[in-house]
């Protein structure tokens, strides 16, 4: 697998979700489903972007993404 692993394309793909979900168009709902899909909508741009700013280290077979969360 750590052959065919592209660890630069998958942090881009993290990055294009990341992207899309937040110039993602708000559906024709109200209330409190449309709170509920702006809280999931934040939850994932955040957990996208988090994995699009990754750096990597790929040691002994074991993938290492290292996330800067101080700012």
């Amino acid at each position: 697998m750590a052959d065919e692993l592209d660890v630069d394309a998958m942090i881009a793909r993290f990055r294009e979700r990341a992207d899309a979900v937040r110039d993602r168009p708000l559906p024709p709902v109200a209330g409190a489903e449309r709170q509920r899909f702006v809280e999931q909508a934040q939850r994932d741009y955040q957990d996208f972007a988090i994995i699009a700013d990754a750096t990597w280290e790929f040691t002994d077979g074991i993938l290492t993404l290292r996330v800067d969360l101080s700012g």
